[in-house]
């Protein structure tokens, strides 16, 4: 391989820049993680981590090809990730990209990890749905929520219209409907059960009646998100991931957009995706079994 696909190789494995790789290792992490790999002889010395790590990929490129192969599928594995389906999109994306210049990809098979050989075409948009199947959207009716028809069927069309946005290049309008749609599933959380979502901390309260709850209606998506961990309904990724949607979904405001200097793009709605698909299969599997 290149040697500047290692050395993103290796910026992926220390996960300095948290916004953008699942996880950050240590020097000892970084040992452990080559341990998990099958490649036990690799310990840390204390030296800078990242020229560290470049050197040893740099072996295994130069003299092993085959070591190099256990490092990428175990930067792929979902058990690296601890199953966390938002950490392992965003390891796959992420990984993917870099490898895309060599022609290769990791596709997840079952639970392993495989690398292929492709074709990589960098002559299109840049990514989103333009060439891509929609998405179906879930069943939300069946979530089991208090969701009157109506809610259904609105949150059923901005799943579809989200992704039309996206397809066409409208990558904003996409994130906002995103963010709509994550604020809709959780208002009919809490509207099925409005004494676990009262009970937590975060639970809002009206300014003129410290005692009162506010009304669901009245709380914002930032409120909700919090909420929703801690009564367990968002696990810590999520919530983490959610925030950040809720960030750019306040792009919909141009002051708050000229303040961030943002312009969300392909890559921008890949990630807003994968959050609104673990957002969703977070609820299905911690409510399924409530009462």
């Amino acid at each position: 391989m290149d040697e500047s696909t290692l050395e993103s190789i290796a910026e992926f494995i220390c996960g300095d820049d948290k916004e953008k790789y699942p996880v950050y290792r240590s020097g000892y992490e970084i040992t452990q993680f080559f341990k998990r790999a099958g490649l036990p002889q690799f310990v840390h010395d204390g030296s800078s981590r990242k020229q560290w790590v470049l050197e040893r990929l740099k072996e295994c490129n130069t003299a092993n090809t085959a070591q190099l192969e256990l490092v990428l599928k175990r930067l792929a594995s979902p058990v690296e990730y601890g199953n966390k389906k938002t950490k392992i999109n965003t390891a796959l994306r992420q990984l993917n990209t870099i490898l895309s210049g060599e022609n290769k990809k990791i596709r997840i098979d079952g639970t392993e990890p495989k690398l292929e050989e492709i074709t990589a075409d960098f002559s299109g948009d840049g990514g989103g749905t333009k060439d891509r199947d929609l998405i179906p959207s879930p069943d939300f009716s069946a979530l089991g929520l208090d969701l009157d028809s109506k809610l259904v069927e609105i949150l059923k069309n901005r799943w579809e219209e989200a992704q039309r946005c996206d397809k066409a290049g409208a990558h904003l309008s996409a994130i906002i409907m995103m963010g709509s749609i994550l604020e809709g599933l959780l208002l009919g959380v809490f509207q099925r059960y409005p004494e676990k979502a009262n009970r937590c901390p975060s639970a809002p309260r009206c300014p003129s009646a410290p005692k009162k709850k506010k009304n669901f209606s009245k709380w914002n998506l930032a409120e909700m998100i919090d909420v929703a961990h801690q009564a367990g309904w968002f696990d810590l990724d999520v919530r983490k991931f959610s925030h950040a949607l809720r960030d750019f979904r306040n792009l919909i405001h141009p002051f708050h957009q000229v303040q961030k200097d943002t312009y969300p793009d392909a890559d921008t709605c890949r990630i807003a995706w994968d959050v609104v698909q673990s957002a969703v299969n977070d609820l299905v599997s911690k409510l399924q079994d409530a009462p």
